[in-house]
């Protein structure tokens, strides 16, 4: 069980540094319109991330509206007029690696389970983060870190879920110790390293910029659109036979503000918002069991 929820937060982790990474072999390809215990640590370290209850109110995800993959030549009062594909690319970058905190909300693909991750998290580059994940309507924990401390909840769906060919007494031991129940860790500990990781917004960010070695990726100007409500340019991000769809803020800073891969091996898609606001990471209020205490103190 511990393996398997580890790669479910790894993988929307990796994808999610991914889909700002996007932005990165972008700068150099050619536009184109012409420009260039046991049963409760197990559970409590290896299950998927999550959030505190104010953190987890989802963003709306709703797919814009589809640009054209051959636009015309921009008008003088058109977003990001006389820019090409790459050149807006890379402002977008430098805004998108410079942000202090955003959140992340949409699905991606757990390539060991096949099943579908909705996740909604947001994180800031103090290490603190907030934030849901669950599994194709198999439940959902709820993560908070905030300082050394690591806040993690179960519901009884997603620990069952995670329990499958487990033994049934095992299951039921681990349902009743920990379902609706705040766990504590601390963030430096083997148990929580890898938990405490995924709120690493540095560390995502520091992906997100690339190594500067991959290969050319050619991007294509799109059309304006919104997302969520917020006025967007399309580009258009083709790496082989894929083309990923990359919508970036015209108000404001040129901020990344949604990814779609156009994988069909890879599908899925993430909204970026709340840059640069108070991550809502606040320790559980209430009783929390302490799993770093030889007999599992409640504080």
């Amino acid at each position: 069980m511990r393996r398997r929820a580890r790669r479910t937060a790894l993988t929307a982790l990796l994808l999610a540094a991914g889909a700002t990474a996007c932005l990165t072999g972008c700068q150099s390809g050619q536009d184109g319109d012409g420009a260039s215990d046991g049963a409760a640590r197990s559970a409590a370290s290896g299950g998927s991330s999550a959030a505190s209850p104010s953190a987890t109110a989802p963003g709306s995800t709703a797919a814009p509206a589809e640009a054209s993959a051959s636009a015309p030549a921009p008008s003088s009062d058109e977003p990001f007029a006389g820019l090409s594909g790459a050149e807006i690319s890379e402002r977008a970058l430098k805004a998108t690696t410079g942000a202090r905190s955003l959140r992340m909300t949409g699905s991606v693909p757990d390539d060991e389970s096949g099943d579908t991750i909705e996740i909604d998290l947001a994180l800031d580059r103090r290490g603190d983060c907030a934030g849901t994940m669950g599994m194709d309507g198999q439940g959902e924990a709820e993560l908070i870190k905030t300082g050394d401390t690591v806040y993690l909840k179960y519901d009884e769906r997603f620990l069952r879920a995670q329990s499958k060919g487990e033994p049934q007494a095992d299951t039921e031991a681990l349902v009743s110790l920990l379902a609706g129940r705040w766990t504590s860790m601390s963030a430096d500990g083997a148990d929580a390293k890898e938990m405490a990781g995924f709120c690493d917004l540095d560390k995502l960010l520091e992906d997100a910029g690339g190594s500067g070695d991959d290969a050319p990726t050619k991007v294509t100007r799109g059309r304006a659109t919104t997302v969520d409500g917020k006025p967007a340019f399309t580009l258009y991000e083709t790496d082989g036979s894929v083309r990923n769809t990359v919508y970036v803020a015209t108000e404001g800073k040129p901020y990344l503000l949604r990814f779609e891969s156009g994988s069909k091996q890879e599908p899925g898609a993430l909204s970026f918002t709340g840059y640069d606001e108070p991550v809502p990471a606040e320790p559980p209020s209430g009783e929390v069991l302490d799993l770093d205490s030889p007999d599992g103190t409640s504080t």
